[in-house]
């Protein structure tokens, strides 16, 4: 049964929705003191284009208003301090804008915090300001009405990294005992399937039967917005198991400096590496684009990984690394951006954190060399560059060829053959889009490297011993010309003509008489 059938409007207003993923640019073009305070002009920018961008005014206090909400993230954030008196001292204000400058730079570039609600209303509260929450609990509430046997326990607050997602456990009514989870978000921008088409792959959705997939206990889709219920794990994901963490907490406190970080034993990568890809290949077998792997979306229950959010591709939303995965060119389909969200997490299962950036061509000497060589397939230069191995030719690596698995069940999902049309059609364009992306981002990069190297201080040096050179090789072809003209001038007027004066003025070309 759908929900809210009656609404026609995005929840975020008549706009196309956001992509929540990309980046913001924040730069500090100017201050303006007042009586009282100072003003921070902040030119915002999503994305590459310039023509993208917006301008907030921030004063300080906002600043650190913002700061303290992050502090629950436990980072050293590098938010210049307070100062009570002389804080309005023109040099102060220079030096506190650098400060400042540095402060956004930081939780811009940070992948979780430049993603959280928090920062995301402070550089742009136009497209951030509708309250989530609220709405959610209001479609809850309706669905519910429509569907009596479900009953809220209580909400689950920020335990995702989506904006525009919020989670509830929840219980049947007629089994009580069974805590699950229901989780409702906006569609995303990416969503390329006919309003029928997704209300039918989401109604397919608990039909689902593999022992590496989490079981949906019930799926729906209104125009503009999702309500998925699955079974809830108090064990949490495997990111909460490599964190150390209790599954409840907030995002942010849990994933952005946990404190007790451990990778896993070598046998604990193979069969839940082996797991993973064996789902994956599931997926990829039925041609059900995925796309949104990352080690929070892996469930843990008694040794077995699960996969989380298969709904996620048919909703449009952007995947966790899509930051990431628009740099490289080679990453151009759903089945590699499993990959290489897959590389990932096997770096993350190793070293018990993520990867602080990529390409990632240097490893510690700590773990087993087969897996580093499965790391170096997919997350080096040369493979994010090349191209990287399928999931089948992954599968028969030595990391994970002998690990014997025990299914409980066999897998099952049948697609009709018009739904696995719509869905090849809606990969396509989600594929053209990707692709589109990546060349706008690599034609900004190869701008943004021209100008670099045009405004250089070692390159302008070049050009000016350059231009001394040629506007001495010009001086010299000017006198050899006018050294030939006179030459002929000399011969045709005879012996007897004076010379010229050395302190005199050369003759114009074409002139009729030479001046004394």
């Amino acid at each position: 049964m759908a929900f809210m059938e009656q609404q026609t409007q995005p929840l975020s207003g008549k706009k196309p929705p956001l992509d929540d993923t990309v980046p913001l640019i924040a730069v500090i073009e100017a201050s303006q003191s007042l009586q009282s305070h100072t003003e921070y002009i902040i030119r915002v920018q999503r994305g590459v284009s310039t023509d993208n961008s917006w301008t907030v005014i921030r004063r300080y206090s906002d600043f650190d208003m913002l700061n303290n909400s992050l502090l629950i993230s436990g980072l050293n954030l590098p938010l210049p301090p307070k100062k009570l008196l002389g804080n309005m001292d023109r040099e102060f204000i220079a030096e506190r804008q650098k400060g400042l400058q540095a402060y956004l730079n930081y939780i811009t570039r940070h992948h979780i915090l430049s993603s959280c609600e928090l920062v995301k209303k402070f550089l742009d509260p136009n497209n951030y300001s509708v309250n989530y929450t609220e709405i959610a609990l209001q479609q809850v509430s309706m669905f519910f009405r429509s569907d009596p046997k479900w009953e809220v326990i209580e909400p689950l607050k920020d335990i995702g990294w989506r904006l525009k997602k919020r989670y509830f456990l929840v219980k049947d009514k007629d089994q009580p005992k069974d805590k699950q989870v229901l989780s409702w978000v906006d569609l995303g921008p990416y969503k390329f399937l006919s309003d029928k088409d997704l209300q039918s792959a989401m109604k397919l959705l608990p039909t689902l039967s593999h022992s590496n997939i989490s079981p949906i206990s019930f799926a729906t889709t209104s125009e503009s917005s999702a309500l998925v219920i699955r079974v809830f794990s108090e064990k949490g994901t495997l990111r909460d198991h490599i964190c150390k963490v209790k599954p409840r907490e907030p995002f942010l406190k849990k994933y952005c400096n946990p404190k007790k970080i451990q990778g896993l034993e070598q046998q604990q990568i193979r069969t839940y590496g082996r797991q993973i890809l064996e789902a994956l290949k599931f997926l990829h077998d039925k041609g059900f684009p995925y796309g949104h792997l990352h080690a929070s979306n892996v469930l843990i229950e008694e040794s077995t990984c699960k996969l989380l959010d298969l709904e996620n591709s048919l909703l449009g939303l952007p995947s966790y690394y899509r930051p990431y995965v628009t740099q490289f060119r080679k990453i151009n389909t759903t089945e590699s951006i499993d990959v290489y969200s897959f590389g990932h997490l096997l770096y993350e299962m190793t070293y018990g954190r993520p990867p602080d950036a990529v390409p990632v061509d240097q490893y510690p000497t700590e773990p087993f060399s087969s897996v580093v060589s499965v790391l170096q397939s997919i997350l080096s230069t040369e493979a994010c560059k090349t191209g990287m191995p399928t999931v089948s030719q992954l599968l028969q690596t030595p990391l994970f060829s002998d690990v014997v698995l025990f299914n409980s069940e066999k897998p099952q999902f049948k697609i009709s053959s018009k739904l696995k049309e719509a869905l090849k059609s809606s990969k396509e364009c989600l594929e053209k889009r990707l692709v589109e992306e990546q060349r706008t981002i690599h034609q900004h990069k190869r701008l943004t490297r021209a100008q670099s190297h045009h405004g250089s201080e070692e390159e302008k040096r070049k050009r000016k011993i350059l231009a001394r050179k040629k506007s001495r090789q010009s001086t010299y072809e000017n006198d050899e010309e006018l050294s030939v003209k006179y030459n002929n001038n000399s011969a045709g007027s005879g012996a007897s003509s004076p010379p010229t004066c050395p302190s005199s003025p050369t003759p114009l070309p074409g002139s009729e008489h030479a001046p004394f």
